[in-house]
């Protein structure tokens, strides 16, 4: 066995692999990403942690910092329909910002989670 075979996929040089998302009520927040795109997260904590559908990705949903709204660093998530996801989001609470829209070869959309951040998502058109 070679050093690293059974470590985490979030060590990854280079690699985006930790999020700290605000939000007012950070369990509202977190079961709105479970929901919307089946992230695992431990809501049994005052900071709830997640990880994405990759596990390439883990972080913390936190109420000591401002929400971002539609400044700051956007996360983009890759997801297989736009438009389902962008119905499950709906479903859950969140609210299309920019409409499905071509980008190249790709569909792309942006959404306000329940708590007020903007996200995007895309997919291969």
């Amino acid at each position: 066995m070679t050093s690293g075979e059974h470590e985490s996929p979030v060590f990854r040089v280079g690699g985006i692999s930790y999020l700290r998302i605000p939000a007012e009520d950070p369990r509202r927040a977190a079961a709105f990403y479970e929901a919307v795109f089946d992230w695992r997260v431990d809501s049994d904590r005052q900071d709830p942690s997640f990880e994405d559908g990759t596990g390439h990705v883990i972080g913390h949903i936190v109420a000591d910092q401002p929400v971002a709204g539609e400044g700051g660093v956007r996360p983009y998530v890759y997801v297989e329909s736009v438009d389902d996801t962008l119905g499950r989001v709906a479903a859950h609470g969140g609210e299309v910002v920019t409409a499905p829209y071509p980008e190249g070869d790709l569909r792309v959309a942006t959404f306000r989670d329940p708590v007020g951040n903007v996200v995007g998502v895309w997919q291969r058109a």
